[in-house]
């Protein structure tokens, strides 16, 4: 998804002959923590509600330049890039520019995370296999084959490094919540499954099995 897709050109901004009181007003009205500063609608960066607070009132906000932090994203970046830089400065909205620099908007944190949430599947029905592996054991087109034979797909897979171990963290999002199958398929191929979230077939069973025996007592 790019960010194009979710660029909101209606939110405020302000520029650096604006008062302090003006942006903190503003902040307060849209529930924000950030403004992008523009200068004839040229980007200029982005300034902290907690550099604002600092600061006295009337001053206007070119007294606070070494706070405004130039931090953007480009219309035609992937929305991962505007999730880094919201993350890494901890942004409640990220800007966005044009080619020339132009300010054409913001993404909001709150839309950042619905858009990770669709990302990684996490409104699709289905189970989460997380599986722990030497780097170079690694193989998505194995890993997509042992799930493929007990009759399920993949929908999404991320990695990740353990920084104590150094061993991947491969986590499987499949499109089916039975897991025990292919939880021994990976066992039989010496995957180590460090855990998982989804539905064993015999803890079904168990239950069908109480259930028909309730039924039966009921008689």
């Amino acid at each position: 998804m790019l960010v194009s897709n979710l660029v909101i050109s209606n939110y405020p901004s302000v520029t650096p002959q604006d008062k302090v009181s003006f942006a903190l007003s503003l902040m307060s009205d849209y529930d924000i923590h950030h403004l992008a500063v523009v200068t004839e609608d040229q980007f200029t960066g982005v300034i902290a509600k907690d550099d604002l607070l600092d600061a006295d009132e009337n001053a206007i906000l070119v007294s606070l330049s070494p706070n405004i932090l130039k931090l953007s994203v480009d219309t035609r970046d992937h929305f991962t890039t505007a999730l880094k830089i919201a993350v890494e400065h901890q942004l409640s909205l990220v800007p966005v520019v044009a080619e020339n620099n132009e300010l054409a908007g913001v993404i909001s944190s709150s839309e950042l995370l619905k858009s990770l949430y669709h990302f990684t599947g996490t409104d699709e029905p289905g189970a989460i296999i997380v599986l722990e592996i030497e780097k170079r054991d690694y193989s998505f087109g194995e890993i997509s084959r042992l799930v493929e034979t007990n009759d399920a797909y993949i929908m999404q897979l991320n990695s990740s490094v353990d920084p104590d171990t150094g061993l991947m963290i491969v986590t499987v999002k499949i499109n089916k919540y039975e897991v025990s199958d292919i939880i021994g398929t990976f066992q039989r191929y010496d995957y180590t499954v460090k855990y998982y979230f989804g539905e064993e077939w015999y803890v079904n069973q168990l239950k069908d099995n109480y259930d028909l025996l309730m039924n039966y007592l009921k008689m």
